[in-house]
């Protein structure tokens, strides 16, 4: 009988724990990015940035977590600023800006919060991004200023995972994402 037992044990054991390395019913543990919390306003990537902003950096083997200075802004891969706190960019108030994963794209994407934006402060640049979504990817040339500098930015790749230039045979796609770097291109900033 004990011979029965041991190899049940163990097939029912490698069943159980086969699916998941971490032996997490919960899945594996999300990666522990490093991030400083900004102590002071600062300028990072041509933007200026609140008290309490998290700059996120790129996976390390020898960091994670809270960190007790900024590291080299080239790590840079996030900006979220505090919560019920946002910037202008492009006159729209945004929450947070992250850069693309996929190396091959140069840009990032911007998170917007309409909530806050008020009926006198729409244009019709906040009016096209919003009609297709929160989040906006854009390319640009120079990865390090994330700021809304139209000379900068090279077009509007998505909106939201509806829109996406991926798509070129669709037309609608492809339109509503020029109608909203058309009217980007349009935003005076004061």
């Amino acid at each position: 009988m004990k011979k029965i037992k041991l190899p049940i044990f163990s097939v029912l054991f490698a069943l159980l724990s086969g699916c998941n390395l971490s032996y997490n019913p919960n899945g594996p543990k999300a990666t522990d990015y490093p991030y400083f919390e900004v102590t002071e306003p600062l300028i990072i990537k041509h933007i200026t940035v609140p008290t309490g902003t998290k700059l996120i950096y790129e996976e390390s083997f020898f960091r994670s977590g809270k960190q007790s200075k900024r590291l080299n802004d080239k790590k840079l891969t996030g900006i979220i600023l505090p919560i019920d706190n946002t910037i202008k960019w492009g006159g729209v108030p945004i929450t947070a800006i992250r850069k693309y994963a996929n190396p091959g794209m140069t840009g990032f994407t911007v998170y917007a919060d309409f909530k806050q934006l008020g009926e006198e402060e729409k244009t019709k640049f906040s009016e096209a991004w919003q009609f297709c979504d929160t989040t906006i990817g854009v390319n640009v040339q120079d990865i390090n200023d994330w700021s809304f500098n139209k000379k900068n930015i090279l077009d509007i790749e998505s909106a939201g995972i509806a829109y996406m230039r991926f798509h070129k045979d669709d037309k609608d796609q492809n339109k509503a994402l020029d109608d909203i770097y058309n009217a980007l291109l349009e935003v005076n900033i004061k």
